[in-house]
C-alpha cells in the first residue's frame, strides 16, 4: 500500500470517495461534512497545490486524503494546548471507499504520513474531527494521538488531536 498524488484528471474519482464518505456519515447521524464541505473546489485546491493523495494498493484506489505541511489557520485558536509549537503535518478529508473500510487501512495511512513527515523533518502530526465521529476518535486514539482541545472549523466546533512522531 502507498500514497500517491492525485492527478488533475482524477478529480471525479476523488469526489466519488468524498461523496461516499458524506453519505456514510449521514447514515450514522453524524453532521460532519453535511453542509457542502468538502466540495469540488476544495478537492481541486488540494490537487492543484500538491496536497491531494490517493491511498492505493497494487491495482485499486482505496481512499483519499489531504496531507498539508503549510499549517491549518484554525489550529492557531485551539481551546487547549498542543504538545509542541514545532512544524506539523495535518491530515484533512481522509475518506475510504466502502470496500476498503474495516481493514485497518487508516492505521497504514497514518504510518505512511508519519514516514513522509520524518523525511521532511516534521515532528508533529495534527488532526481534527467532529465530536460525534466516534469511529475517527477511536482510530486516532488507537494510533497514538492525544486529545488536545477544541477548534472552530467548517462552522462548528471540532475536537483536535496531535501526536509527536519523533
Amino acid at each position: 500500500m502507498k500514497l500517491r498524488l492525485v492527478e488533475n484528471h482524477e478529480l471525479q474519482d476523488a469526489m466519488s470517495i468524498i461523496n461516499g464518505a458524506k453519505e456514510d456519515l449521514k447514515k450514522q447521524g453524524i453532521n460532519q461534512w453535511q453542509e457542502g464541505y468538502p466540495d469540488i473546489e476544495c478537492i481541486q485546491g488540494d490537487i492543484q497545490y500538491g496536497k491531494g493523495y490517493f491511498v492505493v494498493d497494487e491495482q485499486n484506489i482505496l481512499g483519499y486524503l489531504c496531507i498539508d505541511y503549510d499549517g491549518e489557520p484554525a489550529y492557531k485558536h485551539l481551546n487547549g494546548q498542543w504538545h509542541t509549537d514545532e512544524n506539523y503535518v495535518v491530515v484533512h478529508r481522509m475518506a475510504f471507499r466502502e470496500s476498503a473500510k474495516g481493514k485497518g487501512i487508516s492505521t497504514i495511512v497514518f504510518q505512511l504520513v508519519e514516514e513522509m513527515s520524518k523525511l521532511r523533518g516534521v515532528c508533529a502530526f495534527r488532526v481534527d474531527t467532529d465530536k460525534d465521529n466516534l469511529k475517527m476518535q477511536h482510530i486516532l486514539t488507537k494510533n497514538g494521538f492525544t486529545y488536545r482541545g477544541t477548534i472552530w472549523f467548517d462552522y462548528s466546533e471540532k475536537i483536535a488531536f496531535d501526536k509527536i512522531i519523533f
